[in-house]
């Protein structure tokens, strides 16, 4: 059985990685390097960034940064361009050649679609660019459709209703795209608890992804992968250490140990972590 990936995001604005709530706000994480670092050394599957302010600044992903970003890491990275894999957003809509000129040259496999979705009044769940502000006319499904017949690889798609929020992913939005499509589709927008990744897995996915959730909690990679695997999730965990007595409260955060127990482990040897 395939593995369920588990994808680290990072928001990079103006050089700095950055949390994202709703497409509107925007709070500093530090440099885009660390978070890149942190991800890869505690067992993530692979890292996208995404500099969303690219597209309004009429400019590519800088090669000095990108080279930076890959140094930092050993698993497979998507970037704007010049990774492993490049994630194309408003491309789609205004230069849909770009897609299939570069799935020509190097492969669907490296070519990543990223739509954002909005949900709007009457149900409808429409895809934008530019970090959500322009509208395409089209459905999350059909740019979907429309992206996989260009050429493109994979589906990264993110609700932006559900941007930072924790309330979980939107899943009808996920199920109905992964319905349309033939290609992998990975999951963002949302996370706040690893049983939203859970329900995500649940959708038919290839992978599921997350920002906040991994910067701004005590949640390493390792720890939500111990949880999915215990609960039967096709997810790959190969490390040492593996935090099996770790729980998660309905907030979503770390059950604190007793002191009994915390004593013990004053004394209990860990061997040096090998990822």
């Amino acid at each position: 059985m395939l593995k369920t990936r588990i994808i680290g995001v990072v928001l990079v604005r103006e050089g700095i990685a950055v949390q994202s709530i709703g497409f509107r706000q925007y709070l500093p994480i530090g440099t885009p390097e660390i978070a890149i670092g942190y991800l890869d050394r505690w067992g993530i599957d692979e890292i996208v960034v995404l500099e969303i302010d690219a597209t309004a600044s009429r400019r590519c992903p800088l090669a000095d940064r990108i080279r930076s970003y890959a140094q930092q890491c050993q698993v497979p990275l998507s970037v704007g361009a010049g990774a492993d894999k490049v994630v194309i957003n408003s491309a789609i809509v205004t230069a849909p050649e770009t897609i299939s000129e570069a799935a020509r040259r190097f492969g669907t496999q490296c070519i990543v679609a990223s739509i954002d979705v909005r949900l709007e009044a009457d149900g409808t769940r429409m895809a934008f660019t530019d970090s959500g502000v322009r509208p395409t006319g089209l459905t999350a499904q059909q740019l979907a459709q429309r992206a996989e017949g260009l050429g493109a690889g994979e589906i990264l798609i993110t609700s932006i209703d559900r941007d930072g929020s924790q309330r979980g992913y939107d899943l009808e939005l996920i199920q109905g795209v992964a319905d349309v499509v033939r290609i992998p589709v990975i999951a963002c927008g949302g996370a706040g608890h690893p049983e939203h990744m859970r329900a995500a897995m649940r959708c038919g996915v290839s992978a599921v992804a997350a920002a906040n959730f991994f910067h701004f909690t005590e949640h390493s990679v390792i720890i939500v992968k111990q949880y999915l695997k215990s609960l039967g999730e096709p997810v790959r965990l190969d490390s040492h250490a593996t935090y099996r007595s770790f729980r998660f409260n309905d907030a979503g955060r770390t059950g604190k140990r007793d002191d009994g127990v915390l004593e013990a482990l004053r004394f209990h040897y860990v061997p040096e972590e090998r990822i």
